[in-house]
C-alpha cells in the first residue's frame, strides 16, 4: 500500500471561501461547517444545552405555560 492511497482515505478538510469559525475565528471546513473541527461544534453544543444562548424575558418560569391554561 503506497503512502498515497492512504492519504486519500483521510477525510479531507476543504476551507469554505471567507467562513470562520463562531468558537475559535479559524478557517471552518466543509464536515464541520460552520465550524472548523468536532471540537468547536461540541463546545457550542454544550453552550445551547448549558442555556448559554437564552434570550432575557421579563417572564417568570412557568407565566406562558398558565397563561394558555387560563384561555380554555
Amino acid at each position: 500500500m503506497s503512502a498515497e492511497s492512504g492519504e486519500s482515505k483521510k477525510a479531507q478538510v476543504i476551507p469554505l471561501k471567507g467562513n470562520k469559525c463562531p468558537i475559535c475565528k479559524k478557517q471552518a471546513s466543509y464536515e464541520f461547517r460552520p465550524f472548523c473541527s468536532k471540537r468547536c461544534a461540541d463546545l457550542d453544543l454544550g453552550r445551547w444545552l448549558d442555556g448559554a444562548y437564552r434570550l432575557p424575558t421579563n417572564e417568570a418560569p412557568g407565566e406562558a405555560e398558565a397563561g394558555a391554561e387560563d384561555e380554555d
